[in-house]
């Protein structure tokens, strides 16, 4: 078991990862006033092991599985049954599951009574190597990722590979999509992930958790909340991903971190900005986890790109593209140029076919 102390300006997060996480650390919670937040998924898996590490009466919320429960509608429904509860500012608000109940619990403790002690459990794969770690915290609002959020850091975090057992293929998947993008922006975790017989393989992804946390650990001790632009390297592949997210859906996540990743390194690639040997070698491990499709009409799908926090005051689309190892750009392009590079990556999958 690996603890990793993650110090920030606002707090500090104890991050206890691996195997037997949850048996030593949930239980250490029993004692106090909890409010557990779940979803429909998770809670018909882990019902009984709740209620072992919480107590038979905890209080629990128990939200619709899915990104469609991110919603402002839904935080205000958490915030009403803490009130309806009676919790009170000593209590600790716990996030069982995935990114989405991570996200909108998180922002829920930040909201109620100006602040709550926030513990993550993170039961998915992509919600332990990256979004229960770092503070952020949010809601989507108005067909925008994200738009609604703040940063605040959980106490602790438990990432235990005990929940990995039960994830299906695509859970997987989308956690590979972050943990690749890790790769992307850590030469040791790339070298990893090269040299690794599959890495699917539920041993190998318990490990390089801890290497994936650490690393973002290290990035969001240097620059919480993105001011000085380090932070925004964590969103490799994102801005392409969101916008084919929230455009053609039906993928993961992950998995549209990876098409994103692939489109920008195609961006990368026009640009000069990374060799031929490094981006094979990121697009090869793309290709292991998914099939990246050559689209149609990404015009319309790069719109939504212009709604990328990233992006500077003057219009222009930001990008953060692998260079070396260990080692990433910035790309900022006007938007019929980035549309462009977009169409263009698309025909020449369309060839590869």
């Amino acid at each position: 078991m690996t603890e990793i102390v993650l110090n920030t300006q606002t707090g500090t997060s104890r991050i206890h990862c691996g195997e037997g996480a949850f048996a030593k650390y949930a239980r250490q919670l029993k004692g106090g006033k909890n409010f557990v937040v779940t979803d429909t998924n998770v809670f018909a898996l882990y019902k009984d092991a709740i209620f072992s590490a919480f107590g038979d009466d905890v209080d629990i919320k128990i939200l619709p599985a899915g990104e469609r429960s991110k919603t402002y509608g839904n935080l205000i429904s958490i915030i009403g049954e803490m009130a309806r509860a009676g919790i009170t500012r000593d209590c600790t608000v716990i996030a069982f599951g995935g990114g989405v109940v991570g996200d909108i619990a998180g922002l829920a403790a930040c909201l109620y009574m100006r602040g709550l002690r926030l513990v993550q459990i993170p039961t998915t794969l992509l919600a332990q190597v990256d979004s229960s770690v770092g503070g952020k915290t949010a809601v989507d609002f108005g067909k925008v990722k994200n738009l609604i959020g703040a940063f605040y850091q959980p106490a602790e975090v438990i990432a235990d590979p005990v929940f990995l057992k039960t994830l299906p293929a695509r859970e997987i998947r989308c956690g590979l999509g972050e943990i690749i993008k890790y790769g992307a922006l850590d030469g040791g975790i790339y070298q990893k992930l090269s040299a690794a017989e599959n890495i699917f393989d539920l041993n190998f992804l318990g490990k390089i958790t801890a290497d994936c946390i650490r690393c973002k650990a290290d990035v969001v001790e240097k620059d919480e909340r993105e001011t000085s632009g380090l932070r925004k390297t964590l969103n490799l592949g994102h801005t392409t991903g969101h916008a084919f997210e929230l455009f053609y859906k039906r993928k993961s996540h992950g998995e549209f971190v990876l098409i994103g990743a692939y489109y920008e390194l195609f961006i990368a690639k026009k640009k000069e900005l990374v060799s031929d040997e490094y981006r094979d070698g990121l697009i090869k491990l793309i290709n292991s986890v998914v099939k990246v499709p050559s689209y149609k009409n990404t015009v319309e799908a790069a719109k939504f790109a212009k709604l990328d926090k990233k992006n500077a005051a003057d219009g222009k689309i930001t990008l953060i593209v692998p260079a070396s190892e260990g080692r990433c750009a910035e790309i900022k392009l006007g938007f019929e140029e980035y549309a462009a590079y977009l169409s263009d990556c698309a025909k020449s999958l369309e060839k590869k076919l």
